[in-house]
Formats: structure tokens, C-alpha cells, sequence
């Protein structure tokens, strides 16, 4: 099969694609036969050995796929070859085949494309982890969406409308925000202006915000927890900046607020069962059309790299996706 192989900890460019053997799923594992994979921004850390794990080189980036089960394990009883599926794995999905967990394995709803598929495990589990169980995240409450345009933003969006929140998107461009829009958002915020704080204030009142999903850390960090009221939450979703802030406690301390991590890969190994209801209802809201994934660019294997540097340049709007053309 082919898969595409980081052998060195470096750049996306420095990634190639070759020939390596098919991998067999243990007694508790399924293997898939890989139709699309989710081009994340933990994947583009991962191959720059700047993540919390380090893989064994030489190994496949990417952890959310869909595809048709291969082969399933010893003691797997609830899916079988020919089965269409989502599943994820800590890495090794840009590839032609993947073996993942078999309770990280979920059916497909029906008529649910590949490349749809692929889009919306990651995101979709990282944000409603985030805002059901870490945040707890009441109707009528505010929620403000740094990054709202890319994978998890918008994912958080569409799910805290869903939930009841009023939502207030905050991204780089105009054009991003409109996305935002389709999606949802009852306020829009471009942080790319001087006064992107003051804007939130005036939206958020004398109360402050209750929610902050920020997924991009950096020089927004800090200003974003400042908005957040009394009991406020702000949510740790990830570093898309670059930069891991330094955030003073006072913040914290002055406002009874809190800073919540959130960690959703951890969530899954440790909570599985909560994991897997979390899935079911995210899966149904999907087969409902409450949620609607949006998926901006494809890119066969080859061009892995390509959509790698997109994401890190926050070029992308959506979710980027890898097609094995099989």
C-alpha cells in the first residue's frame, strides 16, 4: 500500500510517500482500507516532533479517517469486512490503510460521503467534548469562537448554536466571518482590526462572555480571557498560533473564572464509553442535518504537504482532506 512517511521530525516538505507493508490489526483492532483522511493541525505538530506523543519513525501523520473495514481482530464481533466506517487512531491515517482501535471504529451513517466522514470525528468530538462535558455550557449563554473559520471553530459554532449559545465568531477576514454566518454565528468579530476586543465587550455587555473556545493561543490568549465574566470559562482547545501563551492567574482569581483544558484524543482513551455516547449523538445530529461539515479542499496523498503548509499558514477555511483515489 502506499502511505505517506515522515522519517525525520521537520516540515511538511520534508514528508514523502512510498511503498510499505499493510499493517494487521491486533485481536482488539479493525483495519481499514482508507478512502479519505482529516488533515488536522495537531498532524502538522506531530511530524515537527512538537506534540505530546512521538510516533516511532518512520510513521503516517493523520488520525481521523473513513473508509471499509479490511479486516477486523480476534475478538471484534461488532463490525465486519465490507462495513463503511470512521475511525481514528493516534496517527498512521495518510495512508491507503490504517488499523485503529476497535472501539475508535464507528459505522457510517447512511449516505454519508467519505470525504464528509473524514471531516468530522476530530473536530466534532474535540468541540462537543469541549462544550458539553469541559465547559458545561448553558442555553442563553455567550460563547466566543476564536479561529471560528477553521475545522474546530466552525465545528464549535454550529455546535453551540445547537446547544443554545449565543455565539460570537471572531476570525482573520471578513470572507472567513461570512462562513461563520452560513454556519450559525449571531455575531462576528474580525480580530484582524485593532479593536476586535472592544467589539466583543460591546456585544457581550456589562456580563462578559461565559464560554471562550480558543483553539489558536498566541497574542489572542490573554485579551480573550480578559473578556470572559464572572464564572466565566475559558476553554484550552490548542496552539494554531504557535506561540503557548503565559497567561497572568490574577485573571482567573478577579473573575471566580476558569482556564479548562481540553484534550479530546486523552478524553477518548480514558473515557471511552462517555466517548462513544458523545459520538452517537453527534452522528445523529449529523444524519438529522443539524450539523454540516465543511469540507474546502481535497488532495490526493501526493499532495500532502500542500495541504499541511495551507493549514499551517491558516490558509484553509474548513477542513482540508486526503483522498486515496482507491
Amino acid at each position: 500500500m502506499r502511505a505517506v512517511l515522515c522519517k525525520a521530525f521537520g516540515p511538511p516538505d520534508a514528508l514523502v510517500v512510498e511503498e510499505v507493508p499493510s499493517p494487521r490489526p491486533g485481536p482488539r483492532q479493525v483495519a481499514v482500507s482508507v478512502r479519505a483522511c482529516g488533515v488536522n493541525f495537531p498532524d502538522v505538530l506531530v511530524i515537527a516532533g512538537k506534540y505530546q506523543f512521538k510516533p516511532p519513525m518512520p510513521f503516517s501523520p493523520g488520525s481521523e479517517v473513513s473508509g471499509v473495514v479490511k479486516e477486523v481482530g480476534s475478538e471484534v464481533r461488532e463490525l465486519e469486512p465490507g462495513d463503511p466506517v470512521v475511525a481514528f487512531s493516534p496517527w498512521g491515517g495518510y495512508a491507503e490503510e490504517m488499523v485503529a482501535e476497535a472501539g475508535n471504529v464507528f459505522s457510517l451513517p447512511p449516505g454519508l460521503g467519505f470525504e464528509v466522514a473524514a471531516s468530522f470525528a476530530m473536530a466534532y468530538g474535540t468541540s462537543y467534548h469541549a462544550l458539553k462535558d469541559r465547559a458545561r455550557l448553558q442555553a442563553g449563554e455567550s460563547l466566543l469562537v476564536l479561529g471560528a473559520a477553521g475545522g474546530v471553530g466552525l465545528s464549535a459554532v454550529e455546535l453551540g448554536k445547537l446547544l443554545g449559545a449565543r455565539v460570537i465568531a471572531a476570525a482573520s477576514t471578513d470572507a472567513k466571518l461570512e462562513v461563520c454566518r452560513g454556519r450559525g454565528a449571531d455575531e462576528l468579530v474580525n480580530y484582524g482590526r485593532e479593536d476586535w476586543r472592544d467589539a466583543v465587550k460591546r456585544l457581550a455587555g456589562a456580563r462578559g462572555v461565559d464560554v471562550v473556545y480558543d483553539p489558536v493561543g498566541g497574542a489572542l490568549a490573554e485579551p480573550a480571557l480578559r473578556l470572559v465574566g464572572w464564572k466565566g470559562r475559558y476553554l484550552v482547545i490548542g496552539f494554531a498560533a504557535g506561540d503557548i501563551p503565559r497567561i497572568p492567574l490574577n485573571l482567573p482569581l478577579l473573575k471566580g473564572s476558569s482556564i479548562v483544558g481540553v484534550f479530546w484524543g486523552e478524553f477518548t482513551r480514558q473515557e471511552r464509553e462517555a466517548n462513544q455516547a458523545n459520538m452517537a449523538q453527534l452522528f445523529a445530529w449529523l444524519a438529522e442535518g443539524k450539523l454540516r461539515p465543511l469540507v474546502s479542499a481535497t488532495y490526493p496523498l501526493e499532495r500532502a504537504a500542500e495541504a499541511l503548509n495551507a493549514l499551517a499558514a491558516r490558509r484553509a477555511t474548513g477542513k482540508l482532506v486526503l483522498v486515496t483515489g482507491r
